[in-house]
């Protein structure tokens, strides 16, 4: 089987098995009457395509085994997440409008709107994955080290500031109050943040594979849309309106990427503490 073909038989068989998974999701959701649980599903749609890919793969190497680890770390634990915060709450304010809009005709419009377009979205963002799984074996290089930090402090930066924003919002004495503390500090979405340079670290770990260069395209989209379309740009619409202080949190806080210099004094503080 020549390259392009092998390229070709792993796309199939990503794009057949999150369609199938993303038509059960909707399925689920009819069930529930909440087209929010696909965000349940976000992290889940990748394990499962480096699965599908891992099962085609000929010879498996190290580098197959590695991402394996790093993707199910990250999907299953954001999918457990987002699955304990909006458990036990109705159905997203963004499905909710989309639902009276459309009227009767949600149900078969969210099918395609929402769940085979995160699908869709989802087969992009991982394009770092298939190349790695659909080329062929490469040496170990400088790539490999830097990404797999970079995925360290993508991961630390998401599940750290998940955890500080949950931390905070269960005292009530923070009621109405902005967290600017922690990671937050640094960045106004560290949990964005971290999750952008997740992307960039798996981006990094695909260059040393032929062709690794062209799945820039997937951490491009994922950082375009968590800076400016469903993530920052989203939240922040509402935060500046309901948050007295919040304009002056965005003055002197970075949006997405944090300065170095700040970074580097908050773990450089950290590491002090612990010893």
């Amino acid at each position: 089987m020549s390259t392009s073909e092998n390229i070709f038989s792993f796309i199939t068989s990503g794009l057949c098995g999150l369609a199938v998974f993303m038509f059960l999701a909707w399925l689920l959701s009819l069930k529930l009457k909440d087209a929010s649980i696909v965000d349940r599903f976000w992290g889940l749609n990748f394990i499962l395509l480096a699965l599908i890919y891992f099962f085609q793969t000929k010879e498996i190497y190290w580098r197959h085994l590695i991402i394996l680890l790093l993707l199910f770390l990250w999907g299953a634990r954001l999918s457990l997440h987002i699955h304990w915060r909006n458990h036990g709450h109705p159905e997203d304010y963004r499905y909710q409008a989309m639902r009276k809009n459309r009227g009767t005709s949600f149900w078969w419009y969210s099918l395609f709107s929402v769940f085979f377009l995160q699908g869709v979205l989802a087969f992009l963002i991982a394009s770092p994955i298939l190349l790695i799984f659909a080329g062929e074996k490469a040496p170990i290089s400088f790539f490999d080290f830097v990404g797999i930090i970079f995925w360290g402090i993508g991961f630390y930066f998401e599940v750290m500031g998940d955890r500080q924003l949950k931390k905070f919002k269960a005292d009530p004495k923070n009621k109405g109050k902005i967290l600017d503390q922690g990671l937050w500090a640094l960045t106004r979405h560290p949990n964005y943040f971290g999750d952008a340079l997740i992307w960039w670290a798996l981006f990094l770990l695909a260059l040393p594979v032929k062709n690794g260069w062209m799945s820039v395209l997937g951490p491009i989209i994922m950082s375009f849309f968590l800076r400016y379309v469903s993530g920052v740009a989203l939240l922040e619409k509402s935060l500046s309106k309901n948050k007295p202080g919040y304009n002056e949190y965005v003055r002197n806080t970075p949006a997405f990427a944090p300065r170095f210099g700040p970074v580097c004094k908050y773990f450089c503080n950290m590491l002090a503490k612990k010893t």
